[in-house]
Formats: structure tokens, sequence, C-alpha cells
């Protein structure tokens, strides 16, 4: 018999809420993983228990993440395949994360978790967090939070409703594909935001509208617009790399370039924010 743990579900029981989760049938499935449908039955009913081969078939055809894989297969009797080290053991990777994340500069670009944790960042453009309430700046820096939260930029962001629907669309998708409940209570906090006073509805069909929705902050030095793009390792075989993505800004149009540039001779407002990191987290100021 496997020796489950307290909370560990048996294989079938798992693999039948994976396939509802994706919405395919017991046929579907089993002609995905060139199987039968009365052997899919048998394994979601407990009747059978799959080799291990199977089952990583079985989650690759679902598309199931590492770290629900590795509780697949324990589920099934047998240890877990996948890695899961952290990323200062993950040498090749953050370097190659880091490398990435300083020839961006003057961007913002940053390392995020499955959470939406900053675990690495480029520290470019701290002017932006200045008037962001220390508490949001404690470590882990939360990203989505720090970016639409009440007390962090959300009064900056122009464009305050459509980049929150942009957020709570993605965490949507991965609250589905992950069936998270973190991600689900982050998601519940996002869509709970006020919208500010000052956000307005940018202009459709225009510019980065055409194609993306852009990140538009309102700084001292003007208005700024951004694109973001993410980026994922392909193929990784350990959990922590796979839970890893990289969010890098662009700038959206010539007038943000040049507001970027006079952003980075902004000392006062630079000054505020590292003395609000400072007093969140009690240690020398360094990238968040």
């Amino acid at each position: 018999m496997p020796a489950w743990g307290v909370d560990q579900l048996p294989f079938g029981v798992l693999l039948r809420r994976w396939r509802a989760r994706r919405r395919m049938t017991q046929m579907d499935l089993a002609a995905a993983a060139n199987s039968s449908t009365r052997h899919l039955s048998c394994l979601e009913t407990g009747r059978a228990q799959p080799s291990r081969e199977m089952a990583l078939r079985l989650a690759e055809r679902l598309e199931i993440p590492l770290r629900e894989r590795n509780a697949l297969l324990l589920g099934a009797g047998f240890a877990p395949t996948f890695r899961e080290r952290s990323l200062s053991e993950l040498t090749s990777a953050r370097t190659a994360m880091e490398r990435v994340l300083e020839a961006h500069k003057p961007y913002p670009a940053f390392a995020v978790d499955r959470y939406w944790n900053v675990v690495l960042t480029n520290s470019a453009l701290p002017q932006l967090y200045a008037d962001c309430a220390p508490a949001l700046l404690r470590r882990p820096v939360n990203a989505v939070r720090l970016i639409l939260h009440p007390d962090g930029l959300g009064p900056k962001i122009i464009n305050f409703g459509e980049w929150r629907q942009h957020v709570v669309t993605v965490l949507r998708q991965q609250a589905a594909a992950n069936a998270d409940s973190r991600i689900r209570s982050l998601l519940a906090e996002v869509a709970a935001y006020p919208v500010p006073a000052s956000a307005s509805r940018a202009a459709a069909f225009e510019g980065a509208d055409e194609y993306a929705t852009p990140l538009q902050i309102a700084t001292r030095a003007g208005p700024v617009s951004f694109v973001n793009t993410t980026t994922v390792f392909g193929t990784p075989t350990d959990v922590t790399l796979s839970e890893l993505a990289l969010e890098m800004l662009f700038p959206a149009d010539d007038a943000t370039v040049a507001t970027v540039k006079r952003l980075m001779n902004d000392d006062e407002a630079r000054l505020r924010f590292e003395r609000a990191f400072a007093e969140a987290n009690s240690a020398t100021v360094q990238a968040f």
C-alpha cells in the first residue's frame, strides 16, 4: 500500500479532478494517452493502479504543473520525479535571469514565483515606487499587490480599470490551470480593489492598445506607458524553475523613453523609496 501523507489524495481522485478541470471526457483523455476508456475508468475509481510511465503520460496530456505531477505520482505510490531546489541552487538559471534583467535597464524587469512574489529584479526606476506604503515593500514584495493596491501604485495607474482587468484575467487563467487556493485568494483581493478617482479609460485602439493592454503610470516627470512581456523557461524539469517567470516592461511610445530619462535623474524620489524600503525591511537597501 502507498504511504500517503495526511493530505495526499489517491491517484484516481486526482486524475478525475484534473480531467474535469481540463474539460476532457474519459474518451478524449484515453485517446490522447494511447489507452482505453475502460482502463481510464478503472484508474479513476481505484480498481486499477497505473504504472509510473502511464501516470506521467496522463499528467503530460493533461498539462499538469510539475508540482502537481509529483502529487499525482505520490497518489499512485511512486516517489516524486521532479526536484524542487531553491533559486540559489539553480546557479545557471539564476545567472541567465540576472543577465537578462540587467540588460533590460533602464526599464523595469523582475522575476516572480507562482504567487507573483518578486525573487529577482533589476532595480530600475525605484522612483516609481517612492510613495508606496512601506508594508508593500516588505520582502517578499508581491508584484500584483504593489502595482494595484490603493497604498501602492494603484492611485498612479492612469488606466487602472483596464490594467486590473488584465491582471484578473491572468490570475483566473492561472487559478484554472493550477487549482491553487492562494492564487484564488489573490484574485479575490485584486478584484475588490477600488478604482481610484483619478483613473481614466485610455483611448481604445491607439498606440500600444492596438496589440496589448499597456500599463500607464502617472509620475512626477510625466506619464509613462509600458507594454509587458512574460518569459518562462522551456521544458523545465525542476519545480521551482517551472514556476518562475520573467516580467519585463518595454516603453510603449517615444514619450515614455524621454520621461524615463528624466525619472532617472529624480534623486529626491529615489531617496524616498530607499527610506521606505529600509523602513519596511530594517536592513540595508538593495534590490527587492
